[in-house]
Order: C-alpha cells, then sequence, then structure tokens
C-alpha cells in the first residue's frame, strides 16, 4: 500500500466513533493505543488533528495515522 493509497471502511450505522474506527481499520490494537495516539495529537480527520477519541465521524470521513489513511463509506 502506498502512502497516498486511502482504503474504505465501510461501516453499519450512521456514524462511528473515532476510537472504534482505529480499532476497526486495524490501525491500532486496542483502545488505549487509540488513546495514545489521539491524546499526542497523531490522529487527524479530514486533514485537521483530533484529539476527541469520542468524535463522530461519517460517511466520507477520512482518518489518517502514521502515513496511512482511511475513509469511511456506507456499509448498507
Amino acid at each position: 500500500m502506498s502512502a497516498h493509497e486511502i482504503i474504505d471502511i465501510p461501516i453499519r450505522d450512521d456514524m462511528i466513533r473515532l476510537g472504534q474506527l482505529l480499532k476497526l481499520a486495524s490501525l491500532v490494537e486496542d483502545g488505549v493505543e487509540a488513546t495514545e495516539l489521539i491524546k499526542n495529537g497523531l490522529v487527524k480527520v479530514n486533514g485537521e488533528i483530533d484529539d476527541r477519541r469520542g468524535r463522530q465521524l461519517h460517511h466520507g470521513d477520512t482518518v489518517t495515522v502514521n502515513g496511512e489513511s482511511v475513509r469511511i463509506t456506507a456499509g448498507g
């Protein structure tokens, strides 16, 4: 995977919280790692650093961690 490739992650509901998405997308091992990355300003949502683990994400939002990007899509 190239650093600029964005992987689509389908979700079941209308929204998902940032910490949950990081785990779902396998960007982190667990909630503790998610919390640390978010708290240390290493997670970007739609290009902006976001420090809220409970941030609600919706279809089309993009999250970047350590050069890897994922985009939320509707799961259907």
